[in-house]
């Protein structure tokens, strides 16, 4: 697919600190475009320049501007050399205003994608805070998978509104999500790696955390070069699932280049500076060795076991195939190489095989799965089929730019299994955090206590040995319950450091492994403590 631009001359700068000025339609004109094309160009140029988002001390050295129409739709473009591979592409604000705004007319959204070697494409949807977007922190959520879109988390999570009605009708298949996190911050859902929702590819994908890492820096730093306004807000990234490992490799990658555009002068930062704070990961799976371990513990030992004899045969046959797999993963570690991190893979999810027969729902043993198409699906939430039923009409998709034959998917298998042969699942990424987190970003891991796949036990057993400065603090730290603003307990705290923690663990009651689905309210609270640095547990 290639690039329909509108001549690059016309639309292009390259500024440092001076105010662009709008080009003439004489301009234009003796450019040898016809009139009626000259005018919109003129139109589409003069309402760039003049937006809010683009002011002349905002304008990066080598930055370029311009507006291409693409499968019938019109989209503002950013490009920087810095970048040369990228492109940040945006549903237009005519395209937006003669479309409807959907699940959450009343606040600013905006979509569009990051363009990648033009054969890549990444879908974003961003939504402002309904509070003060302002001044609420600029948060990025992503699902994990790998190959699980995060608009599934948009949808049935944490965004503003949730499919209803089957996703059947899109004029009234969605309901408000008040405790959704865009109550307290500015929210990107970005569909990440290549393949994954609306983001899709002409003949590529990605198949490592590290690869996708740089496109997700890429984006951001493009992102708000654009949006400026969001530029000096408090920046965090989120996410839950294998978002434990995209997460750490994400932060390493913007903690790395901050650090590189600090030791300029601000004169000559090519790029704006992300105002990095913190991580908050749901669910994950950083420390494979000691996540896998774990999950005889929890199947057999723990409060929430699934199987009633802890030393049956069952358990017997768990605890055998776990041992077999942290020894593998450790090897992994060693090597770093796909022949011994693929091999480890498969023996350790060998291991959940017995587990999945027990026809329980893995990401909520409190409910029983019928995996058929037809019922619950594979993975076990119908909504899942509601979303793709959703996304997939004609009407949503000219809402948020979406090409019309790209087909949307909640969760795509083949890059789950790129990532899995690549040996990517297998790696440990919690260890990309000890650096950041000694030199003052925060962690949050926080879990559901009756997900089985990413299990509460085994995340607050890798943040005990994460060995960082805070260390010894948070093995000595106590649990201390979680009171949310119905003034119900509803999980405990740990914590070392200042405030909310430089490094937390919480644990959620009556909650499975999609946390904001299952305690709105807890969420929600947990989310503003955190974004406020203040302690999380009530009366801390």
């Amino acid at each position: 697919m290639r690039y329909s631009l509108i001549p690059a001359a016309l639309l292009a700068a390259s500024l440092v600190g001076a105010v662009p000025t709008t080009p003439s339609l004489d301009t234009l004109g003796s450019q040898g475009l016809i009139p009626s094309v000259a005018e919109r160009v003129y139109d589409s140029v003069h309402k760039w320049w003049s937006s809010e988002e683009v002011s002349g001390e905002d304008i990066y050295q080598g930055i370029k501007i311009g507006s291409v129409r693409q499968d019938g739709v019109l989209y503002d473009t950013l490009t920087h050399p810095s970048h040369p591979e990228y492109r940040l592409r945006i549903t237009s604000e005519s395209h937006r205003a003669a479309h409807p705004a959907i699940c959450d007319p009343d606040v600013k959204q905006i979509s569009g994608y990051l363009d990648i070697s033009e054969n890549k494409h990444l879908f974003f949807w961003f939504f402002e805070s309904r509070s003060s977007p302002s001044e609420d922190p600029l948060v990025l959520w992503l699902n994990g998978g790998p190959g699980c879109s995060s608009t599934t988390g948009l949808l049935f999570e944490l965004g503003p509104c949730q499919v209803a009605k089957e996703g059947k009708d899109a004029k009234v298949n969605v309901t408000d999500n008040q405790y959704s996190w865009t109550n307290k911050a500015n929210v990107i859902f970005l569909d990440q790696p290549v393949g994954v929702g609306y983001s899709y590819s002409d003949d590529e994908q990605v198949n490592n955390s590290p690869a996708a890492a740089e496109d997700v820096y890429a984006f951001l730093t493009l992102f708000v070069g654009k949006y400026s306004k969001y530029r000096k807000n408090d920046f965090h990234i989120s996410g839950e699932s294998y978002a434990g490992t995209y997460l750490p490799n994400i932060a390493h990658v913007i903690h790395n280049e901050n650090k590189r555009l600090l030791s300029m002068s601000a004169s000559a930062r090519p790029l704006p500076i992300l105002n990095f704070k913190s991580v908050l990961i749901g669910n994950g799976l950083s420390q494979p060795d000691i996540q896998f371990a774990s999950v005889p513990e929890y199947a057999c030992d723990s409060e929430y076991a699934v199987y009633e004899d802890p030393q049956g045969s069952e358990c017997t046959s768990l605890r055998s195939k776990m041992s077999r797999c942290e020894n593998l993963a450790k090897s992994c570690f060693k090597t770093n190489s796909k022949f011994t991190c693929v091999p480890a893979e498969l023996i350790c999810w060998n291991g959940f095989g017995q587990l999945q027969d027990l026809g329980l729902n893995m990401y909520d043993t409190r409910k029983k799965c019928d995996r058929s198409e037809d019922a619950d699906g594979p993975l076990c939430y119908r909504q899942m089929g509601w979303i793709e039923e959703y996304m997939n009409s004609q009407e949503v998709k000219n809402a948020l730019g979406a090409p019309k034959d790209v087909k949307f998917q909640s969760c795509n298998m083949d890059i789950n299994r790129n990532f899995l042969f690549n040996g990517d699942v297998m790696r440990e990424t919690s260890l990309l955090m000890v650096p950041l987190v000694n030199e003052g970003i925060r962690l949050l891991i926080y879990a559901g206590v009756r997900d089985l796949m990413c299990n509460y036990i085994g995340n607050e057993q890798w943040v005990d040995v994460l060995p960082t400065k805070y260390n010894e603090e948070f093995m000595n730290s106590t649990a201390t319950p979680f009171i949310d603003s119905d003034k119900k307990e509803t999980g405990y705290v740990r914590s070392a450091g200042k405030g909310a923690g430089n490094v937390a663990f919480m644990a959620i009651y009556d909650a499975g492994h999609m946390v904001p689905q299952d305690q709105p309210v807890a969420s929600l609270d947990m989310l503003q403590r955190w974004l406020d640095n203040k302690p999380l547990a009530h009366g801390k």
